[in-house]
């Protein structure tokens, strides 16, 4: 019962000085909302990044020309790079033999492809390949074939839709053996492709597919740099593919043994992990301005509560007068303390988890509640409460009640 009265003034106390208190609480939401809200984007983007980024075959790795991903290089580094040529990657595909499955293959977005009187938006992938492309990539044939090693031979001038494309240019009519139009160049359809959705905002369904010898006479070979996959029989027999597809591809490159390589390898772990780093270090950050933030509203409670003290001197010399002990009083002023803080870190919370959620669905993430720091943020706001509303709990406690009630 006395906790129970002791919790009952508190609130009456915190109520009394409502904009006080909710600019007190404001400040301890303020830090944990940024740690919160970043940290329920980063765990979002986490449960989809195996979807996200599993861009790649099982047991494969890729040469490109440049980085999957790069925060921290100059693109004028990577651009100044030799493209990785056509003739080159022929002639790695044939160096490899049988050891691995080599697929190759080049893009161009921004492309229409039209049928009749339908037209698609000017936002089509257009790739050029081989005919491992569609293992190499996980993708799967939903009707009609893939493309043979005769259509990339013989250059024919042959396409795979994705279904988006399926869907706005043959809505009533199966599409196989139609001829579509894409840059002036007109394409038979031998097959299309299973759906596969969306990663990180941008659709997997939205290409074309045709093969790399009739794309390179399109456009032509210069400023075109070929993307190669390497996918090896087993996970256990990874390493040491990898090993000998990148001395191969130094020899093709014709790199000396002292030159570094002038091309990037990357396979799903190595994407996933530094996809982990950068948000390790995002989460890093928002850490230590959430702990500045919180730190100063700590000092903002442990002012509060001293001018509550002196504002309420003559009322603890009452309290104290008819009964109250010094553990009464250091509780009562306590535990307001400790309410500013978690009510405050409870509207931080539901703010970041909220804010965090429309972020995360807005990079078609996964909407989830971190409750790991959840519940470490309101610790956090306790430990905060307590730390810094010990000392004017002790002075209040520590008030000689004939001295307090003299007070006016």
């Amino acid at each position: 019962m006395i906790i129970l009265e002791i919790l009952r003034l508190a609130l009456s106390s915190l109520s009394a000085n409502k904009l006080r208190s909710s600019l007190t609480m404001l400040g301890i939401a303020v830090g944990v909302f940024s740690v919160i809200g970043v940290m329920t984007v980063i765990t979002g983007l986490r449960d989809s990044i195996e979807s996200g980024l599993n861009v790649l075959g099982a047991n494969s790795f890729q040469f490109t020309k440049y980085p999957a991903i790069n925060f921290s290089d100059p693109h004028q580094k990577f651009a100044n790079r030799r493209d990785i040529t056509y003739a080159q990657a022929a002639r790695f595909k044939e160096l490899m033999g049988d050891s691995a499955e080599i697929s190759l293959q080049m893009r161009r977005g921004g492309r229409r492809v039209a049928y009749l009187d339908r037209i698609t938006n000017p936002n089509v992938g257009l790739l050029g390949a081989d005919e491992n492309f569609i293992t190499s990539r996980n993708f799967e044939i939903a009707a009609g074939r893939n493309l043979s090693p005769e259509d990339v031979e013989l250059g024919r001038a042959v396409v795979i839709l994705g279904d988006d494309i399926v869907k706005k240019l043959f809505p009533n009519e199966l599409p196989i053996g139609r001829f579509v139009r894409i840059d002036g160049q007109n394409y038979n359809v031998i097959g299309t492709l299973v759906p596969k959705g969306t990663s990180f905002g941008q659709s997997q369904d939205n290409n074309a597919l045709t093969s790399i010898t009739k794309y390179l006479a399109t456009y032509g070979q210069a400023g075109r740099s070929t993307s190669i996959n390497v996918q090896a029989p087993t996970q256990a027999a990874l390493a040491a593919v990898q090993d000998t597809a990148v001395g191969m591809m130094r020899l093709v490159r014709g790199l000396a043994p002292e030159d570094i390589n002038d091309f990037e390898v990357f396979s799903n772990e190595s994407l996933i992990e530094t996809f982990n780093k950068i948000t390790d270090i995002v989460a890093v950050g928002a850490f230590v301005i959430s702990a500045i933030a919180l730190i100063a509203s700590g000092v903002g409670i442990m002012n509060i509560m001293l001018v509550s003290v002196t504002e309420r001197t003559k009322e603890i010399g009452i309290r104290k007068s008819i009964g109250a002990r010094n553990r009464n009083i250091l509780m009562q002023f306590l535990i307001e303390a400790v309410l500013l803080s978690l009510v405050g870190g409870l509207a931080g919370v539901i703010a970041g988890v909220v804010g965090g959620n429309v972020v995360a669905q807005m990079l078609n993430a996964s909407a989830v509640f971190p409750w790991g720091w959840a519940v470490a943020g309101l610790v956090v706001c306790s430990v905060i409460g307590i730390t810094f509303g010990f000392y004017p709990a002790w002075k209040a406690a520590s008030l000689d009640p004939i001295e307090a009630l003299r007070f006016e």
